[in-house]
């Protein structure tokens, strides 16, 4: 009778226990989600110096999610190897910000599923690579903290590599002569070298070290919302708007175009 009695006892504590509030509940209950965003690295993400806003493709997702959870959307800028470190902090909710999926960073942050695919190729002077061979001693920038920086050193031990704190820092080492190549993913290459002021004299060359998979980061366990961002991707595959927000970025009228070869399924 006294084990039943206290049992009782235990289990009407448990459900008189308040649930313990997770990301999910603190972003509906303040109004807002707050999302780390590159801002210098378009189409994914670029600020307008005027208004100071950050616009891009990385972007149109945030505020998607954020009409999805029914709040507002507040964006800031982060550099590639502040991502993790702000998202732990609790600086954000969410990273947004071409962030490579794998199994390094998964010990340290959830992913969704993909919402982005491409392949990390190289910005050189014309007709000067036709093949990996020609960079295998060559000198090559990229960026502190980057996947794309661990693939360089991973595939091409012998290459010079140069890092920077970001890929403007780079494009601008480029045209002076001091590297041979920028290597980061096709789309952020594809958008920097645009801009350039002589870019007629570089390209992309058909070259590829990798393939990249980019996914939306929350902090490790929040498992509510993980789930509300992956069947918002979902559900913007499936309604079209994915395909639309890609076709603002990086389709034909687009100053980084590039072919849409991948769909964002539940995977």
């Amino acid at each position: 009778m006294k084990i039943k009695l206290l049992l009782a006892a235990l289990l009407g504590l448990s459900m008189l226990t308040p649930a313990v509030a997770d990301d999910l509940d603190d972003i509906k209950k303040r109004g807002t989600l707050v999302v780390g965003v590159k801002d210098s690295t378009p189409p994914f993400g670029v600020l307008n110096t005027k208004t100071q806003t950050i616009s891009g493709y990385d972007v149109d997702f945030a505020a998607a999610i954020a009409k999805k959870l029914g709040v507002n959307l507040i964006v800031k800028g982060v550099e590639s190897a502040q991502r993790v470190p702000k998202l732990q902090n609790k600086e954000v909710d969410l990273i947004i910000a071409t962030m490579t999926k794998n199994a390094e960073r998964e010990k340290q942050v959830d992913f969704s599923y993909g919402y982005f695919i491409t392949g990390q190729k190289f910005v050189v002077r014309k007709g000067k690579v036709n093949s990996i061979e020609d960079l295998t001693s060559a000198t090559i920038g990229t960026v502190t903290g980057s996947t794309s920086a661990k693939q360089l050193a991973r595939e091409m031990p012998g290459a010079n590599m140069v890092l920077f704190g970001d890929y403007d820092e780079a494009f601008v080492a480029l045209g002076k002569g001091q590297l041979d190549a920028v290597s980061t993913d096709e789309p952020i290459l594809a958008g920097l070298l645009n801009k350039m002021p002589n870019k007629a004299q570089y390209e992309i060359p058909n070259v590829t070290i990798s393939l990249e998979v980019y996914g939306i980061a929350v902090r490790k366990g929040e498992k509510r919302l993980l789930e509300e961002v992956n069947k918002t991707i979902v559900a913007m595959e499936q309604s079209g708007e994915a395909a639309k927000i890609f076709d603002r970025w990086f389709g034909p009228n687009s100053n980084a175009p590039l072919m849409r070869l991948f769909k964002i399924n539940a995977k």
